[in-house]
């Protein structure tokens, strides 16, 4: 009887040990289901600042920005709320275009939004920021990963104080947000460079710049 029960301590103990560990341990959390944010018939779901007017126009699936500067929020009244998330979509530029996907970001009516982070779109403009960068925080400098008339795939993820850009499945910004973080001591007119919550905005940033979008999709994370 001895030599049974000392065999049969480490078997309960065990037992109760894995129990406890189920019982402590919580189910993962899974990430909402993708929502598609273009339709790919009309502008429904976004409000533009039309600050430029008929810079955001759709036809055979696709939208079209071109025109002047002028920025297309994701919500009906321009004002959806993310916090941690994950977008995509895909993007095509034209020769010397420029454009950005806003992050964090809240509706405005004139002007560039002045609220959270902008995800650079640009293969040949002149300006040395190109497509994949964080602008003027953690920029792509000189040679873009994109190819003008050419789609490929934008991603962006938001957790916590972490940005991810990838494009085409190829990580371009993995960067954290200092909690000291102080935009207003490094980057001049952008104070709101900063993780809050916040929608998605596409940008037309001048007349000569023609930029494509299709296939946007977003959900939220844990």
């Amino acid at each position: 009887m001895k030599i049974r029960f000392a065999f049969l301590i480490p078997a309960l103990a065990a037992l109760a040990f894995t129990g406890c560990q189920t019982a402590t341990t919580p189910p993962a959390e899974k990430p909402a289901a993708w929502t598609t944010m273009f339709n790919g018939k009309d502008l429904t779901g976004w409000k533009s600042s039309e600050e430029a007017p008929g810079v955001f126009t759709v036809a055979n699936g696709e939208l079209k920005v071109s025109g002047g500067r002028a920025h297309l929020f994701y919500g009906a009244d321009g004002n959806a709320s993310f916090k941690n998330f994950e977008f995509k979509a895909k993007v095509k530029t034209t020769k010397g275009s420029n454009s950005g996907i806003y992050i964090h970001t809240m509706f405005e009516a004139k002007g560039w939004p002045t609220k959270g982070y902008e995800c650079q779109v640009n293969s040949t403009h002149t300006d040395k920021k190109k497509t994949g960068g964080l602008y003027a925080v953690k920029d792509v400098m000189d040679i873009a990963p994109s190819t003008d008339d050419v789609w490929f795939d934008y991603y962006i993820k938001v957790d916590g104080k972490r940005i991810v850009i990838q494009i085409d499945g190829k990580t371009t910004v993995d960067w954290i947000e200092p909690a000291d973080w102080d935009p207003s001591k490094t980057l001049k007119n952008m104070d709101g460079r900063k993780l809050s919550a916040g929608t998605i905005a596409l940008q037309g940033h001048d007349p000569k710049s023609t930029t494509y979008y299709k296939d946007l999709a977003i959900r939220a994370l844990p």
